[in-house]
């Protein structure tokens, strides 16, 4: 069966990397209104693939850019995988900084270049490519798939949760599966178990009611900017702790096992340096870096604005000033209590003179997926079959809102199967996605189904 399955993934490489690269051309930008048609094009072009393949498909309308919905038929006595990902993309400026145009797809190095490569075009692909192979080959599925391709995910899933909850039926499953992520490094597979949650805030601040002279009136009124800067300074210290009262309550932390996993990886601290251009790394003391990165809370300031910002010098008193920072949060933390005790603390360092207002832009709670959940086994096994080697675990520092909503809200856990790597450039220009990769992320998929078929019926 399986040299079959993998004739027709060898038979159809070429086609496959064609494929991607019409999928790459399309501009479908979800954060510009002005890209809204090439958004429509791309949840178009996803609803075709899955007709082809004569699965149940339909484009969900929504109050913003349209989900795509499709399912396999159901297996009796084995299980049901809901898969998610994008085909909305990120802007891309700055566009000078492209080597080629973001939609106009070249191969380079092994790789191929477009905005979407990586995320998430290319690596959700892979799971449509694999399900073709079984369906074209076998004539069937070994499992029931669920698939959900939403067009939001770079402007914020607001469309996501109402979808997830009013269809929580339909929709369930036994586990998720998103590759929107990243690798080890180049030449070691992972399964990410573990993210950060999120907690994003924007604090403006103002004093006179309107801009002064700073000779005049410096020394009398108290400066929006002066005091912004106090405040943030004041939410960290010089050992990288948050200085939140109650911040770290809650923390679960890291146990010896962990620790030892994480100290156990192949990770050259020169060469992480190197590839970021900096000379040293900072954070809270008495951690690694890896454990900084995935699993300990942080806080960074995301952008500062007040005063004059023009060529030249203006001696001025600004009326306003802002800033927009966010924290990492780790499992147990909840943002609604963080919150909380960010307000309670900022009031009790705001001066006489200038008036304060806190802006919630939401939060997202982190995810661990146990590594003892009887599917993470299967995904080891079919990374092994797909990339040569089986895989390490590890946690994210980043983010994805939409597993803790599958947690909440379908009571699943989910495989972080990244096929990406984490110099394709997310979010940046000359995005890239590894060809090879690409092909072995494919023969992975094709191998999860069948693994997750067979550990499933084993544990009856």
């Amino acid at each position: 069966m399986f040299d079959k399955l993998e004739t027709y993934l060898e038979a159809n490489k070429a086609r496959f990397e064609e494929e991607l690269i019409d999928f790459l051309k399309i501009a479908s930008i979800s954060t510009d209104s002005d890209f809204a048609t090439e958004v429509r094009k791309g949840a178009r072009w996803v609803h075709d693939q899955f007709t082809q393949l004569g699965l149940t498909s339909e484009i969900v309308e929504t109050e913003g850019h349209p989900i795509v919905y499709a399912e396999s038929p159901p297996v009796v006595g084995a299980p049901t995988v809901l898969v998610y990902g994008h085909y909305d993309v990120q802007p891309t400026d700055p566009l000078e900084e492209w080597e080629s145009p973001p939609f106009e797809p070249v191969r380079k190095n092994g790789n191929i270049v477009a905005r979407g490569a990586t995320d998430d075009k290319g690596q959700m692909l892979t799971h449509i490519k694999s399900t073709e192979a079984w369906i074209q080959t076998i004539g069937k599925l070994p499992i029931q798939l669920k698939f959900v391709i939403e067009g939001e995910e770079e402007s914020g899933s607001e469309n996501l949760r109402p979808f997830l909850e009013a269809r929580k039926e339909r929709l369930a499953a036994d586990i998720a599966v998103i590759s929107d992520s990243s690798q080890f490094s180049a030449t070691q597979p992972a399964i990410t178990y573990g993210l950060r949650g999120l907690a994003y805030f924007e604090l403006l601040l103002t004093g006179p009611n309107r801009d002064l002279h700073s000779g005049t009136f410096g020394g009398a009124i108290t400066n929006p900017i002066n005091t912004l800067t106090k405040m943030l300074a004041a939410l960290g210290d010089s050992a990288g702790r948050v200085q939140i009262p109650g911040f770290y309550d809650e923390v679960l932390p890291l146990s010896n096992k962990e620790r030892r996993q994480f100290a156990d990886l192949a990770f050259d601290e020169q060469a992480f340096k190197k590839q970021l251009g900096v000379k040293g790394l900072s954070g809270e003391e008495g951690y690694s870096t890896l454990e900084r990165r995935w699993a300990r809370p942080t806080f960074d300031i995301n952008g500062i604005w007040g005063g004059y910002q023009g060529k030249g010098a203006k001696t001025v008193l600004p009326a306003k000033a802002g800033a927009k920072f966010s924290f990492r949060l780790v499992p147990n933390q909840q943002g609604d209590r963080i919150a909380q005790r960010l307000e309670q603390f900022l009031k009790t360092l705001l001066p006489s003179g200038i008036q304060m207002e806190l802006v919630n832009h939401g939060h997202g709670n982190s995810v661990v997926v146990p590594l003892e959940n009887r599917f993470m086994a299967a995904a080891a096994d079919a990374i092994e079959q797909g990339f040569g080697k089986p895989p390490v675990y590890i946690r994210e520092g980043g983010s994805i809102p939409v597993v803790s909503d599958l947690t909440e809200i379908l009571a699943i856990d989910t495989l972080l199967l990244g096929w990406g790597r984490d110099d394709d450039n997310t979010h940046s220009p000359n995005e890239k996605f590894n060809l090879a990769d690409f092909h072995k992320g494919i023969k992975s998929s094709l191998y999860l189904w069948h693994e997750i078929a067979q550990k499933s019926a084993a544990s009856i």
